[in-house]
């Protein structure tokens, strides 16, 4: 593949998950934003190297590349943390990653690190083709974006954000998880079932206490219709409301995680 001179200071931000492959880029101050459509028949590995032959996106250079990554997360707490002992941790809490790379990445601001993985022969195509590369999960930008916004107000925030049919739910108390879990969710009435549970568990005041929804929602309307029969303080946040009518928030189809890393960073 013929390929421009690398550019020190641009970045590549592929997004990787089961179903869907994705590139973006900063062209000046506006936000490039390319899906894949994944061919079905072949690995996700397959489907980046042909990704390389033929999205336009791809035949530049740059200086860094950021891959987000959508896997199960093991959080440890800083203090308790020990390179060694993470592989043996992660597949212990996961055990069918075992043909999985397992990596980390420090949540300074949440006191903890966060231990994923990605598959092995994505991350050989990837480190193959670049050469600094930075590996996070999906939802790290979310969990610090968010984790900066329950400072606002008096009272305690369960967050929920919807992607790929999984349900994350999380709470901060000062700067660390006070609770975070991940559901598939597949039916209205399994994110109910979650939501509802973690507020319980959390002893959270249906009068006053805050609920927020952000993500790819399903039936949206009826879910915070069925919630707030539950609970007073119901919110489902608009990224363009959010930040301000940013002109990322406005592309279409984009991830809120993929538009709060543009907008907030990590």
């Amino acid at each position: 593949m013929t390929q421009n001179a690398t550019n020190s200071t641009r970045r590549l931000v592929i997004r990787i998950s089961r179903n869907s492959l994705s590139f973006s880029t900063t062209d000046g101050t506006q936000v490039v934003y390319e899906p894949y459509q994944l061919k079905s028949s072949i690995s996700l590995a397959a489907n980046l190297r042909e990704a390389l032959r033929t999205v336009p996106l791809l035949s530049e250079r740059y200086g860094r590349v950021l891959v987000m990554v959508d896997s199960p997360v093991l959080q440890v707490p800083t203090d308790e943390f020990k390179e060694e002992d993470a592989e043996t941790y992660y597949h212990h809490c996961f055990t069918n990653t075992l043909q999985q790379k397992v990596m980390y990445t420090v949540l300074a601001e949440l006191k903890c690190v966060a231990v994923f993985s990605v598959n092995k022969d994505l991350f050989t195509v990837i480190t193959d083709e670049w050469e600094n590369v930075r590996f996070i999960p999906v939802v790290a930008p979310v969990w610090n974006h968010l984790n900066q916004r329950s400072y606002t107000g008096a009272h305690s925030k369960l967050y929920c954000y919807f992607h790929e049919r999984q349900l994350e739910v999380f709470s901060f108390a000062q700067n660390r998880f006070k609770f975070c879990n991940t559901f598939t969710v597949s039916t209205l009435e399994d994110s109910l079932y979650f939501i509802l549970a973690a507020w319980q568990q959390l002893g959270l005041a249906p009068e006053h206490d805050e609920l927020f929804l952000t993500g790819d929602i399903v039936e949206r309307d009826r879910m915070k219709e069925e919630l707030e029969k539950y609970v007073k303080r119901v919110f489902v946040v608009n990224p363009a409301g959010e930040f301000n009518r940013a002109a990322v928030a406005q592309i279409p189809g984009i991830p809120y995680d993929l538009t709060v890393l543009y907008v907030k960073g990590l």
